[in-house]
């Protein structure tokens, strides 16, 4: 196993093991911004129990592998709305109105565990990490009984819990990313139902109009029938020849 300074020197190697986020919480509980999915470098200084100009030191440094792995800087609406969902913290952290945040979800957070010289923690996290990795590598053998042996050992429990652990650890993170995702997705059906049920109210009033002006003007209909029946016999009994003695009406 290669000791814990060789994730500093070798991205390849930090790379092969990015997705072990697992990793942060096994060695220390990883404090979130309500959204369960980001962190601040307020927040990452304080977990590494480093200054926090160190980590921003390092975020500056690394900031386009800390990028690939998902770090980046809000502006404008997109900070406004992240504000809003995470008021709370975010008031107690930082003063209203700044221009721009950093946020890092776990797989950032885990890759600056991997740089991050001087803490205690980040190294405690790249052993977990080496450690993990080696379990569950299978290693070979000279003779075909400790082949078989040393397989089995290579897939012992606690190897195949790590691998499962990984797997859940990145569903686990694909699902914190959809929550904001459906959060707002279910936000814009709710505003769609309510002008619907607007509509549904405005249609209903307009069907109930109508069927008023349907009354008046049936009744109208009506009146201009029985006028015209009685037109048509006025101008019948004006037609008609008076008999002898017959007085006009």
């Amino acid at each position: 196993m290669p000791p814990e300074s060789a994730l500093t020197e070798s991205r390849s190697l930090r790379d092969s093991v990015a997705a072990r986020t697992e990793a942060l919480d096994k060695v220390k509980t990883l404090v979130t911004l309500p959204d369960g999915l980001h962190v601040t470098t307020r927040m990452v200084a304080e977990y590494f129990e480093v200054p926090e100009n160190t980590a921003k030191t390092l975020v500056k440094r690394h900031r386009d592998e800390l990028a690939s792995h998902g770090m980046h800087t809000l502006r404008g609406s997109e900070l406004h709305f992240f504000e809003r969902s995470n008021l709370d913290l975010s008031k107690e952290s930082y003063p209203q109105g700044r221009a721009h945040l950093t946020v890092l979800p776990r797989r950032a957070v885990l890759c600056v565990a991997m740089l991050l010289r001087d803490s205690e923690v980040a190294r405690r996290v790249r052993t977990y990490l080496l450690d993990t990795e080696e379990r569950s590598r299978p290693h070979p053998a000279a003779s075909g009984r400790n082949r078989g042996r040393e397989h089995h050992r290579g897939r012992s429990l606690d190897a195949r819990l790590t691998v499962v652990e990984s797997c859940l650890g990145d569903v686990g993170e694909a699902l914190r990313d959809l929550g904001p995702v459906l959060r707002r997705t279910s936000a814009r059906l709710d505003r769609i139902d309510q002008r619907l049920d607007t509509m549904d109210s405005r249609m209903a009033f307009m069907d109930r109009r109508l069927d008023n002006t349907h009354h008046v003007v049936c009744a109208m209909s009506e009146r201009m029938a029985d006028m015209d029946t009685r037109l048509r016999e006025l101008r019948t009994e004006a037609v008609r020849p008076r008999l002898p003695g017959e007085s006009r009406p």
